[in-house]
């Protein structure tokens, strides 16, 4: 069983930029593929970035590439996502999940274990 806490969500003015940090439990956490995803009102959950045990393999969606970047520190058990140039329509719910994979999956159906999720607010 694995717990995932978010922390770091908040409001930001557009290309401002904010750094989410997931918070995992559990003694094998290089074992577990980690991701990012997103869900504004009235929209489905969406993949934001995924990276693995390891921390050499990470993917992204189209629309963040460039400004968002997910890494993790195994010593730490934490995993982070930095986020710069935000744009309003970046706002949503973000979400933490893992897996145990030994490769990166994006759809999250993949995923096991969920954290409760963290604000993210970008005025214009």
């Amino acid at each position: 069983q694995v717990q995932l806490v978010e922390s770091g969500g908040g409001l930001v003015q557009a290309g401002g930029s904010l750094r989410l940090s997931c918070s995992a439990s559990g003694r094998t956490f290089t074992t577990y593929a980690m991701a990012w995803f997103r869900q504004a009102p009235g929209k489905e959950r969406e993949f934001v970035a995924a990276i693995n045990g390891g921390g050499a393999t990470t993917r992204y969606t189209d629309f963040v590439k460039g400004r968002f970047t997910i890494s993790r520190d195994t010593a730490k058990n934490t995993v982070y996502l930095q986020m710069n140039s935000l744009k309003p329509n970046d706002t949503a719910v973000y979400y933490c999940a893992a897996v145990i994979r030994t490769w990166v999956p994006i759809d999250p159906g993949d995923y096991d274990y969920w954290g409760q999720g963290t604000q993210v607010t970008v005025s214009s």
